[in-house]
Parts: C-alpha cells; structure tokens; sequence
C-alpha cells in the first residue's frame, strides 16, 4: 500500500518517504486475485503494462475457481464465475498474480520519481505529532542501525496488522475473531496437475466441509511450474512438526499425490477493523486499517484503494485547494466500504455456508441435498456480483437521500454520484478514462453552453485544477444518463446534471470539501 500510495502522491506534485521493512521481496504468493478496479490504478500509476507482464499463469486461466463438496474428487461440484463477469464497467481488465511481481514492478515505477524516496531496510521506532506536524524515528535495521528523526506534515501508516502507527495515534480495532488457527502452505505437485484436469483449468479449488461450519480450505495456482498454495483450518496447538498436512490435502482432494512443500505459516481467522481511519496528522490504511480472511481477494485491492483514495486529498490540502474537511471524507468514506466487505461479505458468508452445507446429507437426502446444493451455487455467484464499493452517504458527493457509504451495489453504466465511472468512448476515440488526470474532470455531452462556463469560471476562482471534456450524448454516452458529470481525481462521480446548474461553486466547493 505504501509504494502505491508515494507513488500517487509523487505524481500529484506532493514528495514523501517510504520505511519499509523488506529490503527485498518475499516469495508467498498472498494478494493474488486482483480486481479491475486495481489495474485501473496501476494505469494511472504509469505501470500497468508492466504488471501484467510479470503475470505468472497465463491469460487463458480466469479467475473462476472450482468449489466440490466433501472433497474434490466428489460428484458434487461447480465452476464460480470470477471477477470477469463484472469487466465491462472498468476501464481495466482484472489479473492475477502473487503481490511480489506487482510490488516489484511498483517499486521499480517509485524509483523514477524524484518526490518519492524510499528507504528499504529501515524500521519505525517511534511517531508522535503535535498541531505543526509529526516525526518519526526510524532505524536502518538491514545496515548499520543507523538512527534518524523524520519530520513531515502527516503521516500514513500502512505497517499492517500489528501497525506501529496506529498504536502509536491510539486507535482501537475490532471486530470478529472466529478464534480459529488457519495455515498457509505452499507446494509442487505435478500429480497434482494431473488429478485437476477433470476439472475445467482454474485458479483456485475449494472442498466444502460441513464438519468446518462454513471454514474455507482451498488451494490455487501459482504458476506453470505445478505450484499452488493451500488455505485451511488446523488445531490451534499446530506447528510445522507435529500436523500431517500432506494429509489434510490428500483428505481434501480425495486421493493421494506426492507433493513438495517450501512454506508452511500460520495466521487468525478474525476480521478487524480499525475505530477510525484518521487521528489528526495521522492516518492509517489497508491492513493496519483494516485486515480479514482472504476470502474473495478483497484484501489488497482495498489497501490500494485506500492509497487512491486518500493521495489525491492530501495532495489537495497539502497544495492549499482543499480543506480539512477533505481528509475527514478519507475515513468517512472508506471505513464503512471494509466494514461492509467484513461484515456482510466475510463473516455472513461463513456463517451462511456453514448452514447450508450442514442443512441435508447429500446420501441420507439426496433431493433436499440437491436443493441446497443450487442454492449454494446462487450464492457463491452474487459474491462476486454484489461487490460495488461506492460512496453514496459521502459529505463531498450528492449522493441519494439516505445514502451510505458501502461495499455492496449494483453495477450499471449509469452515472451516479458516489460511485465508480463506467467506462465509455468519445467520438474522436478515446476512452472517457484517457481524459481523467489529477484533477477534477467536468463531461459536457450536449451540456448548455452557460451551465458549463458556469463551472469553469468557478473552478478558476476556487483556483481547483479542473479540465472540461465535450462531446455528444450519442454513441453509447446516453448510458450515462446525464448530460453533465462532475468526476473526482479518484475517478469517482461527484456530481451529475440533466444540465442544470443552480451553483456551480456550491458544488464544486462541497465536492473539494471547501467550507
């Protein structure tokens, strides 16, 4: 999160400096699913085409994933659908790859801009702020343990689980914690590879188990070479000495394969999520946010998000066209989408599966198995479908009356405010994406020509980078249903018009998080 977030903000005219930990990259292949929404970034980020390229399966295997009953050599099985289905309404194609490929690629983009420096090896010993800003101590702990104080105008923790940060600006998680000991294992089995090909080629394979309660257990592809990684419950007193785990995947394939493992970790089943996402100069993002199961690939992909979402507002207050109010929106409006992930898309979806796979034996009663069996397979389709984070409750969009911050919506090429930009071409070509930038984007199509002049002259006089982008209401932009589109420097809908402007500089300000 911290390489992508310096990254935006170095772009956006603003200089930070990284501390991480890792010198180089490690090799568990954790944050691999990654939605459109993250190759939207990394496009902005000037770097997508070399993400893509450090890809390690190939384009051909989806997303998708195959989920069998008992075990997966069972006659009970189905093929999910994966983030595909959702694509049209993204200007990016979803990818999948282990976050060390992408990292690389992240860092090395880091290194081409000047505002961003970074120091690998170094540690966080201390932070405290007062009003004029904040310092932090840190250490070179891969060299000469070197001790240096940093001084900034904020800072965002991005330290993980056990965030140095944010127990330092003393905010509190919580959430559900399942009190369950899951492993994460890593292997090589080419027999493997062949007992799969009865299934359709995927990306991840999952047994349901009832005696689990909804638990996942579940393995995916790494790459070519017939590696995979595997997720499941053990007992808590479990170490890498004194658990048979070639066993456990033998009882979950339902045969028995050779297989070589060269990780073996642990880690809570729990979903945390943090009091407040801001504590003054202070700010915390993805895991030290916020941390869950990784269940559906949601994890990294809102990290990422959260660094979107807040770069363009520190850039903003920190160049003086933004308020406070601004960076409060930060926390208002992305604390509530993880709730929701955790809440209703995690921790429901246990609880739910753990039900239904408990609710008939699929011997004892064959026809009441097989009713709950099709609705097993109706829900795991909505878990892909359902996922639509918007921010329709934010204070600096005109979302609906009542509206809330949340994970959950309905994708469609509508634009409404609160919500992600459906992509869509211009008459001369162009993707209505290629126009956005760091700033404000205002699409007139077939827009008043007053309502529009209305705008521009506000934004000079509220000095906010801001750029009008003309067209037809033709060739696919009615979708939009709008004739005027106020889009924010995060590529979400501020704003929308029929073509009406009652106080162009109201909105703007509101939208700016002007007082």
């Amino acid at each position: 999160m911290g390489v992508g977030l310096a990254i935006d903000l170095a772009q956006r005219g603003v200089s930070s400096i990284l501390i991480e930990r890792r010198p180089g990259m490690h090799n568990i292949p954790r944050g691999q699913n990654l939605t459109q929404r993250t190759l939207e970034h990394f496009h902005f980020w000037g770097c997508v085409d070399e993400v893509r390229a450090t890809r390690l399966m190939p384009t051909t295997v989806n997303s998708n994933g195959v989920i069998a009953f008992g075990s997966l050599s069972s006659e009970h099985w189905f093929q999910t659908k994966g983030r595909e289905i959702v694509g049209d309404y993204y200007f990016q194609k979803n990818d999948r790859m282990p976050q060390y490929c992408f990292e690389t690629v992240l860092r090395e983009r880091m290194s081409q801009l000047p505002l961003a420096q970074a120091r690998f090896g170094w540690i966080a010993r201390s932070v405290e702020q007062d009003e004029h800003g904040v310092r932090v101590t840190v250490q070179n702990e891969a060299g000469d343990g070197a001790i240096e104080m940093l001084e900034a105008d904020y800072i965002v923790g991005c330290d993980g689980g056990h965030s140095l940060v944010r127990e330092a600006s003393g905010i509190k998680r919580d959430g559900t914690d399942f009190d369950q000991v899951m492993m994460l294992s890593v292997f090589r089995s080419p027999e493997l590879e062949k007992i799969l090909e009865r299934f359709p080629v995927c990306s991840t394979y999952r047994a349901v188990d009832p005696a689990l309660n909804g638990y996942w257990q579940f393995f995916g592809r790494i790459d070519t070479d017939s590696r995979f990684f595997f997720h499941a419950p053990v007992p808590a007193d479990t170490t890498r000495d004194n658990f048979d785990f070639a066993g456990l995947l033998h009882k979950i394939v339902g045969q028995t394969f050779a297989c070589d493992f060269s990780y073996v970790g642990f880690w809570d089943l729990k979903i945390a999520v943090a009091e407040e996402y801001r504590k003054n100069r202070i700010f915390i993002a993805g895991d030290a946010a916020h941390s869950h199961p990784p269940y559906g690939g949601f994890g990294v992909n809102n990290g990422l998000e959260d660094a979107a979402n807040l770069a363009w507002k520190l850039a903003a207050r920190i160049h003086g066209w933004a308020d406070d109010a601004l960076l409060e929106s930060y926390d208002l409006e992305r604390r509530p989408v993880f709730k929701d992930v955790g809440e209703n898309l995690i921790a429901s979806r246990i609880k739910w599966e753990g039900e239904l796979s408990n609710r008939h034996d699929p011997v004892e009663n064959p026809e009441g198995f097989a009713a709950a069996w099709d609705e097993f397979v109706a829900g795991t389709g909505a878990f892909v479908s359902n996922f639509e984070p918007n921010y329709e409750g934010s204070p600096i969009v005109f979302g609906p009356p009542g509206g809330v911050c949340k994970a959950r919506g309905e994708y469609m090429f509508k634009a409404r405010a609160g919500h992600h930009l459906a992509p869509r071409n211009l008459t001369d070509g162009r993707n209505v994406f290629e126009e956005l930038g760091k700033g404000f984007v205002l699409f007139a199509f077939d827009a008043p020509a007053e309502a529009v002049a209305a705008f521009e002259a506000a934004a000079n006089e509220l000095k906010i980078p801001f750029k009008i982008v003309a067209d037809t209401l033709e060739h696919g932009r009615e979708d939009f249903e709008a004739r005027l589109i106020l889009i924010r420097p995060d590529q979400y809908v501020a704003w929308t018009s029929d073509g009406a402007v009652s106080d162009a500089a109201a909105i703007l300000r509101k939208a700016a998080g002007r007082n």
